[in-house]
């Protein structure tokens, strides 16, 4: 048995600090809601991109069209032939980029409480306030900023 302060027992006890050291920084550390990046709302809009770039249709179409993502085909509908069982309980997305800027998409699907506190659409980018949330989602957004960027990207190629 070695000793607690014994040279070979050292490794191990370094190890076990920094594991714990890392758990609590885990542990209490910043929220999930700290660590959400900024943006600022202005009317019925966020004007800028969260991520400074533009996203990519194609992620985002992909996106939008997985049911375990981003699930929107559970209750919109849209100019997606190959997909069956689309929603009706939301506004149809084709032609929504002739209807709502690109701020005015990135602030429904960052959080569209902020414009109805009564919709159904989950809050994407927002985890204080949430009900309701399926283990995988607790704690964090259920897209990332860099996915958000993604779906407005595509959205914005629905035009009438």
């Amino acid at each position: 048995m070695r000793k607690p302060g014994s040279a070979r027992s050292r490794p191990r006890l370094l190890a076990k600090a920094v594991l714990a050291g890392a758990v609590a920084a885990a542990c209490h550390g910043a929220s999930a809601e700290d660590a959400l990046r900024p943006f600022t709302v202005v009317g019925d809009a966020i004007p800028l991109s969260m991520t400074g770039t533009c996203g990519d249709p194609v992620r985002g179409r992909a996106i939008v069209l997985d049911r375990r993502l981003g699930a929107c085909l559970l209750c919109h509908s849209g100019p997606f032939p190959e997909e069956k069982f689309q929603g009706s309980l939301a506004p149809d997305l084709d032609g929504v980029a002739s209807r709502l800027s690109e701020g005015q998409l990135r602030l429904r699907v960052v959080d569209a409480t902020r414009l109805n506190p009564d919709t159904i659409m989950p809050a994407y980018y927002r985890v204080a306030g949430r009900v309701q949330v399926g283990n995988a989602w607790r704690g964090k957004p259920i897209l990332t900023a860099e996915q958000i960027e993604d779906v407005v990207a595509f959205l914005l190629t629905l035009r009438n």
